[in-house]
């Protein structure tokens, strides 16, 4: 079978008839929609109202925060006394929007403000000592952080004791020891009490400037929007109503450089949701920080300059479109360094590089997690520094944070959360690093293994997906962290038009076919499966989100594919007469059934190609998993059907290549057996070397009938070759020629092609699956 890439867990069935019609009536829904409500809680009409209906009551009081009331009496006696500020952010997308929200704020309020990102290479994460200093030095009296700081304890102590406040605002992990700073502003502050811990940075930058506005300033929203949903923080309580609120301030258009960014970005005049701000706006206010300096992303948010913006915006998008690139570069070479032996054989993974752009370790650390499920940190430096600088990304079962944060003292600079750290390490600490993780994954009983969960909301059949259907499913939105988008299994009688698309034909296409319609599903990087699908199109099963396509003016329902399972095992038919290259490229087990094939196709495999081959005679009892492809055809039917029940493949290509082909030469003749005996009775001595092609012509038998007799001749001996000369044995003993092991081979080898090399497609691949399932299934099916 096609094994899936997730563990389904399919929603508890908490649903009746006549609740989700309730529900449905109620709050004016399809069936559908109403029962993935029902499913998540929200299983009464006025919890399912409540939840649709996102309420500005949901805002909780700013004051509730730990530390806001000393923040906004400090910031406020700075604004009096004209008392230099600066604004400290950080460089994702979740710091600029916070940056821009408390520079702005200030600046309205009349503050003598300024605002400082730093620089990913020269500053790195957090505060910055040298930086501080410089501010000091500046006649700076007033730092405010935003997205960061409550790991600054070094520099906010050295500011603090210098003659400059500090006001902390953040909402990453606490660290045990807390800095010394004028005011924390944090919702998971100990002992404090906000009603909300989920907040992004952006969200409490909003925060501090509602209590400092004493007001909710609505033109914030949109990027409240961008920064949380950029930061995969929960979209639950106040963060929904902020963002559901934020989406429709982004798509009314009131910022600038917002409206260049959408230009850019092909979202001009559109209905902006969260998928844009997740796949395509936030994506492109991380790279500058990745790539460049962040600081570009807050002029262009906070920008009255129509043309300005514009700039602004066409260079942010080519430096997303580096940043592409440079991850595609550097993912190449850290994916060989994952499937080294060593690596293989460990539970998380810590791969270092040399002169890797630092702006791209955190999405190749994420890529490395998705293909290989195991916690990964991404380290690169340059070959005369000592330090490596990286970020790691980690699985659900392992807190990244708190694994690694136990031997702080290991990292010159460390912070994150559960999913995601950024650190600096010392080179000769490396080896430490590797064993301090995998220790914590054995804790954790961390198996790679195991799938990771995909929570399904329902099973639907291909007939229930509509236009109306899915425009109801979108009211339960926005979705992200906490409140995912319904994945739905589709139930279809059978998958039609399954094609490759893309630049690189990389992509898969195809329709999910009901009794009624077919619906279009699309898996992005998926092609590789075609031929799977198309070998069993009756057997798919798929899980996916259901979206609205919109081409030519006519809108229909499209699946997009999140996961695709099939119950039994693909037999893709690729039976050849010719080997190619081509054919040994593909992250396949290779089986060969003979080893002189596998010795002649040698120059074909690289080194990292697996291989698998078997013993000429009987193949071996060894179980294989995973995707195979077996190259040549095996010479024994009975010994294949017994080799076959015991695999147990993902999937199965076949091209059973084979050079001598017994079934159309056949067996040979009586006439055609006694015409060659005669001719080395009568015959003392053939240099077969020299005289073969003159036997063959003069006999007017097949030359490899003719061999094939000889070899008999020579193992019932009959005759005997000596340096390539065959000479007849004088009176020899009688024997049927069928005792010969050379003949009853022969025999097998007929039987074997018929089956294996001339049998129809489907029936081939029928008989194939049903050994491979079932141990009685052989040679007489």
């Amino acid at each position: 079978m096609l094994k899936p890439k997730y563990q389904w867990q399919l929603s508890s069935e908490k649903t009746s008839p006549v609740q989700i019609k309730a529900i449905a009536e109620a709050c004016q829904l399809s069936e559908v929609a109403a029962k993935v409500l029902i499913n998540r809680g929200y299983d009464t009409p006025e919890k399912a109202k409540t939840f649709l209906t996102p309420d500005p009551q949901s805002i909780h009081d700013p004051f509730l925060l730990h530390d806001m009331q000393k923040a906004v009496d400090r910031i406020q006696t700075a604004i009096v006394n004209n008392e230099k500020i600066i604004v400290y952010g950080d460089y994702d997308a979740d710091g600029v929007t916070s940056t821009t929200i408390m520079f702005e704020t200030l600046n309205e309020l009349g503050a003598n403000v300024d605002y400082f990102v730093p620089d990913r290479f020269k500053d790195g994460y957090g505060p910055n000592l040298d930086e501080y200093k410089q501010f000091i030095e500046n006649g700076v009296t007033l730092l405010v952080t935003v997205d960061n700081g409550v790991a600054g304890n070094e520099p906010i102590e050295y500011a603090v004791t210098h003659g400059m406040d500090v006001v902390v605002t953040d909402h990453h992990e606490l660290p045990e020891t807390l800095p010394n700073a004028t005011a924390i502003v944090h919702p998971r502050y100990p002992g404090a009490h906000y009603p909300f811990s989920d907040l992004s940075g952006v969200g409490v930058a909003f925060k501090v400037a509602s209590a400092l506005l004493d007001e909710v300033p609505e033109e914030f929203l949109d990027l409240v929007a961008i920064g949380t949903v950029g930061d995969l923080v929960s979209l639950t309580d106040e963060n929904r109503f902020l963002v559901a609120s934020g989406l429709k301030v982004l798509s009314e258009g009131q910022r600038v450089g917002l409206n260049a960014l959408l230009k850019v970005s092909g979202l001009e005049n559109q209905q902006i949701n969260e998928q844009d701000i997740g796949f395509t706006l936030a994506p492109r206010l991380n790279a500058v920080g990745r790539i460049g300096n962040a600081g570009e992303a807050v002029e262009l948010l906070t920008t009255f300059d129509e043309e300005k913006a514009e700039l602004i915006a066409k260079h942010i998008d080519s430096v997303n479109d580096q940043r592409k690139q440079l991850v595609d570069t550097v993912y190449n070479e850290a994916i060989l360094q994952a499937k080294t032996p060593d690596n293989l054989a460990q539970k998380t993974l810590v791969i270092t590089g040399i002169g890797w752009h630092q702006g791209v370790l955190g999405i190749v650390a994420s890529r490395l997690v998705e293909a290989t499920g195991k916690p990964t940190l991404v380290l690169s430096g340059n070959t005369e520094a000592d330090d490596l600088k990286g970020s790691g990304r980690s699985v659900d079962a392992l807190n990244l944070f708190e694994a690694l944060n136990v031997n702080r003292q290991l990292y010159v600079n460390f912070g994150g959360h559960h999913m995601a750290v950024g650190l600096t390490i010392k080179r000769e600490k490396v080896p430490e690093l590797r064993k301090i993780l995998e220790n914590a994954a054995e804790t954790a009983n961390l198996d790679e293994n195991k799938l990771a969960p995909l929570t399904i909301d329902g099973v639907i059949k291909a007939d229930q997906i509509t236009v109306a259907a899915i425009k109801d499913l979108a009211n339960l939105g926005p979705f992200g962290t906490d409140n995912p988008t319904p994945e739905f299994e589709i139930e279809s009688e059978k998958v039609t038009n399954v094609k490759q698309i893309g630049a690189n034909q990389d992509h898969l296409k195809f329709q999910l076919s009901g009794k009624d319609q077919t619906i279009d599903a699309i898996d992005f990087k998926q092609g590789r499966l075609m031929p799977y699908l198309q070998a069993l199109p009756e057997d798919v099963r798929v899980v996916g989100t259901l979206e609205l396509n919109t081409w030519r003016n006519q809108t229909k329902p499209q699946i997009m594919v999140k996961d695709v399972l099939i119950d039994a095992v693909p037999i893709i038919d690729r039976r050849t007469t010719k080997l190619t290259v081509e054919m040994f490229k593909s992250q396949t087990t290779y089986v060969f059934f003979h080893k002189k094939t596998y010795e002649k196709l040698q120059a074909y495999l690289k080194p990292e190609i697996q291989v698998a081959v078997l013993d000429d005679s009987e193949p071996s009892n060894i179980s294989l998993e995973g995707n195979l492809a077996l190259v040549d055809c095996p010479d024994s039917l009975v010994q294949f059907t017994d080799w076959l029940s015991k695999q147990n493949p993902d999937a199965m290509t076949v091209y059973f290549y084979q050079q001598n082909n017994a079934y159309l030469d056949g067996m040979p003749t009586r006439e055609q057996s006694a015409k060659v005996f005669k001719f080395f009775a009568s015959h003392s001595d053939i240099d077969l070397k020299k005289q073969l092609p003159d036997v063959v012509k003069h006999l007017h038998v097949d030359r490899s009938m003719l061999v094939f007799l000889i070899q008999v001749f020579f193992e019932l001996k009959f005759v005997k070759i000596e340096s390539g000369r065959v000479s007849y044995i004088s009176n020899p003993k009688p024997q049927k020629l069928s005792v010969a092991p050379a003949y009853q081979l022969r025999k097998q080898q007929i039987e074997t092609q018929e089956k294996l090399l001339y049998s129809k497609s489907a029936d081939l691949t029928t008989w194939m699956q049903a050994c491979l399932t079932d141990k009685n299934k052989g040679v007489a099916d």
